[in-house]
């Protein structure tokens, strides 16, 4: 199976940033040229992993509660924008993070992949920024910067980060076609440090 490690943002923040595409997705609409993320599937990724054999499951899920247990919790906010991998030949548009203390976001990411690895999952990807997917585009690759200049005015309430989330995803399973997502375990950050 799919599945990814991720900060999911709160109801709030959610609905910060819905109210905010808003207009810009109905403007863009007949464009046709973007395929924007539902409210639901806004997350932040730590760690994908393209296929989970299913036996792997449970040892994955004890390696992460140690690696959540001796993590803080960390306040963040959305703020900003950018396009993968860049304005003038977008796939992707993302809204930015900024950070309490800055690169936790990194070190987090680094720590899930060896965990996830070392409970014998094939991780990919390597580089990573931390971001939540927006839009991705349709039919090739698109000139963003205008969108980028709208979008990078985006800012939410900052939230304090307090678990970590094991997501399944399978492909074309939801609404016109779109992934459907499962949460198969929640993480809480911190517990040795309480």
């Amino acid at each position: 199976m799919r599945v990814f490690v991720a900060v999911v943002p709160p109801g709030p923040v959610v609905e910060t940033v819905e109210e905010f595409l808003q207009p810009r997705r109905d403007a863009l609409a007949a464009e046709g040229r973007w395929r924007w993320t539902r409210a639901e599937h806004l997350h932040l990724t730590l760690a994908f992993v393209p296929d989970l054999e299913a036996w792997r499951e449970e040892e994955l899920i004890a390696a992460g509660e140690e690696f959540a247990a001796r993590r803080r919790p960390l306040d963040l906010c959305l703020s900003g924008a950018g396009a993968f991998p860049d304005p003038g030949a977008a796939r992707v548009l993302w809204a930015g993070v900024d950070e309490e203390r800055p690169g936790t976001l990194a070190d987090w990411a680094a720590g899930t992949r060896r965990v996830l690895s070392r409970a014998g999952a094939r991780v990919e990807g390597t580089r990573f920024t931390p971001h939540v997917t927006l839009a991705r585009s349709v039919g090739g690759r698109h000139a963003a910067g205008h969108l980028l200049q709208a979008l990078d005015t985006l800012r939410t309430p900052a939230w304090s980060v307090d678990e970590l989330v094991l997501v399944a995803s399978w492909l074309g399973e939801g609404p016109s076609r779109t992934p459907r997502h499962e949460v198969r375990h929640r993480w809480p950050l911190g517990k040795d440090r309480a």
